[in-house]
């Protein structure tokens, strides 16, 4: 089953202040602010939704075709991508923009100062996913992750236009998008991803039902945190996953991102929703006890004891002979 992955390609540029921003502001002289901060470590991550779910994929073995825009920085990333199982030959390189950067410093009360800067995400909506899947021999699912607006809306029309079946992901582009946005981006998609909170915002901003939003999807997959997560059909009984039991708590980022990797491979393997949710929830395990989006490693026979432990040994010997 061949996988596209779309979305943002970015790196993190994060800077740990020692002092407190608040002691640095003069109140009557907010309308002129000129400061530099003097800051102890920088810590640069790579990034980026597309490129999140795409590595998690890779360490699974199932080759996604990653679809995104990238800048002429890209070289060392791509490197990084191309060893850990991704295609990257699909993304479009900038020839005069930066790839796309957060640049973020935190002070020692959690306070936090940022900028994100899109570079050659824009460029994303020139890509045309029939160049993609000419390359590759055909396109089985294309899921359309956070990227930039018009990209999504090009990529979702062609993938309707040419029968090619999607998976709608707004992420966090859906707090900018309106109802008549949302509305083009989910009707006819074979899988709509989401969290809570972004559920009842896809209801307040299209004014459709839960009910009139399902007949309008194949299936609606919504993670709820250390609940796991809640994949509904029309007609059916929903399917509920729990999590795994976390080792630690070390950061949050990436979390969504490595269960839509997981169920996606589960889907490219062919495994039943219950089985593909569940790899879904290990390997956001697995993300959610290490410091960083695609730092954590997959060691297969560790990956395997907890999935066990989990969800017991039928389930087990399912995904197992998968993981090679």
């Amino acid at each position: 089953m061949r996988i596209a992955v779309t979305g943002s390609i970015a790196t993190d540029h994060l800077m740990t202040f020692p002092g407190r921003f608040a002691d640095q502001l003069v109140a009557d002289q907010l309308h002129t602010v000129s400061l530099s901060f003097l800051v102890d470590n920088l810590d640069v991550r790579r990034g980026g939704v597309g490129a999140n779910i795409a590595f998690g994929m890779g360490q699974l073995g199932t080759s996604p075709i990653l679809v995104g825009a990238a800048g002429f920085d890209f070289d060392e990333y791509r490197a990084w991508l191309d060893r850990h199982g991704v295609d990257t030959a699909s993304v479009r390189i900038s020839e005069t923009l930066h790839t796309a950067r957060f640049v973020c410093t935190t002070d020692a009360d959690h306070n936090q100062i940022g900028s994100f800067y899109t570079g050659a995400m824009s460029e994303a909506r020139l890509i045309e996913l029939k160049t993609v899947a000419d390359r590759v021999g055909g396109l089985d699912l294309v899921l359309i992750g956070a990227d930039d607006p018009e990209a999504m809306l090009r990529h979702t029309e062609e993938c309707r236009s040419r029968a090619i079946p999607f998976a709608a992901d707004f992420s966090q582009q859906i707090a900018r998008m309106n109802g008549d946005e949302i509305r083009i981006l989910l009707e006819g998609a074979t899988y709509l991803f989401s969290n809570e909170y972004e559920k009842g915002l896809i209801e307040s901003k299209t004014g459709w039902t839960d009910e009139e939003i399902l007949t309008k999807v194949g299936h609606r997959v919504t993670t709820l945190g250390a609940q796991g997560v809640r994949i509904e059909r029309v007609g059916e009984a929903p399917i509920v996953v729990g999590c795994p039991d976390e080792e630690r708590k070390a950061d949050p980022t990436g979390v969504g991102d490595a269960f839509r990797a997981g169920f996606l491979s589960g889907l490219a393997w062919g495994v039943s929703l219950e089985r593909a949710a569940q790899v879904g929830c290990m390997l956001a395990t697995l993300v959610i006890e290490t410091v960083g989006t695609q730092e954590y490693q997959l060691r297969r026979g560790h990956f395997m004891e907890r999935f066990t432990k989990a969800y017991g040994d039928e389930a087990a010997a399912e995904v197992q002979k998968h993981l090679v």
